[in-house]
């Protein structure tokens, strides 16, 4: 779904991190580490409880978490059941700090590009020196109750399709929502595995059709509502606000960022790209493939789980991956 001067209300100098762990100007220059950061999901029980008692940095910034959310957030991370964990409101900051705590616990981090699915871009542009560790928070938590209150608003939900051609599955659902009942593809997981996401009726008719073409299997997913579908379009505006207010920096690294899986470091590209992706479908087999077409071959994924290095290896076989230690 992380040392508290440089994570504080304001940029440090040069950014959140020493200077050795800023990589070369060109993506393409040399062989790089590319640091990826997961999305909602992969929260559990327990989340972090290791970081907090091996690592003084990790557990200054989850301590410094609590204080900003007004809220113990490191007592349901580690404490709190599954039910508290689904809670959106916890959820996604609860994946956020976990991802950055573990970044930062990582010794000699040297950053070539970083990237994260959906929710994990906030994470990235952390470990990028674009956001600091306080303002991604507010906006991870302005993001959370946006997109809350938009499944509250127009009801919705999202399937996973296995086994067949992206190109096959995006007919069907421009076919479907040009009959009137929104479904989109929204996750580009990896070849062969496409979520889509819309209205409730729309999502149930695509995933029989698509099944009717040849599809392995159509999973609805346990979640809340239509994300990266323009059913968010409420919660994209109400962060909009949110962005607009929060300071960007130039990335000190290549962000890979979901829309259009291609790299960027101009802080108003990545505001917009950021805005965009809450509507805009998360390009995730793009984006692995334009790092390791830009010399990543090896991905470290930072945050809890290990579903990004399964992805990352169907879509680049011969690529290394590798949780951080």
């Amino acid at each position: 779904m992380q040392l508290a001067a440089p994570f504080g209300n304001a940029p440090a100098p040069g950014g959140p991190f020493p200077k050795s762990d800023q990589p070369a100007k060109s993506a393409k220059s040399v062989v790089q580490t590319a640091f990826i950061f997961p999305g909602q999901g992969s929260q559990f029980p327990g989340m972090a409880r290791e970081l907090f008692a091996q690592s003084e940095p990790a557990r200054q910034l989850l301590t410094q978490a609590n204080d900003i959310l007004g809220f113990s957030l490191t007592e349901l991370m580690f404490n709190g059941s599954e039910e508290d964990l689904r809670r959106t409101d916890v959820t996604q900051p609860a994946i956020f700090v976990h991802s950055v705590a573990q970044f930062v616990a990582v010794p000699d981090r040297a950053v070539g590009m970083a990237a994260g699915h959906s929710l994990g871009e906030f994470s990235a542009l952390v470990a990028a020196g674009v956001l600091t560790f306080a303002d991604a928070l507010r906006l991870v938590a302005r993001r959370a109750q946006a997109m809350q209150a938009a499944c509250q608003e127009q009801p919705g939900t999202m399937a996973a399709i296995l086994g067949l051609a992206d190109d096959v599955v995006e007919r069907i659902c421009q076919e479907i929502s040009a009959g009137g009942d929104v479904v989109v593809a929204a996750n580009y997981n990896c070849p062969g595995q496409l979520v889509v996401s819309g209205a409730v009726r729309g999502v149930g008719r695509a995933c029989e059709q698509l099944k009717a073409a040849g599809a392995k299997r159509a999973l609805l997913l346990p979640v809340g509502g239509a994300f990266h579908s323009p059913l968010m379009q409420s919660a994209a505006t109400a962060l909009g606000a949110a962005i607009e207010t929060t300071p960007f920096s130039e990335a000190r690294c290549p962000v890979y960022q979901n829309v259009d899986g291609r790299p960027h470091r101009a802080p108003a590209e990545i505001k917009a790209h950021l805005l965009a992706q809450l509507t805009a479908p998360v390009r995730w087999t793009q984006s692995v493939q334009h790092m390791a077409a830009d010399g990543a071959l090896e991905f470290v994924e930072c945050g809890p789980g290990k579903v990004l290095q399964g992805l990352v290896k169907k879509i680049v076989p011969t690529a290394t991956v590798a949780s951080a230690p």
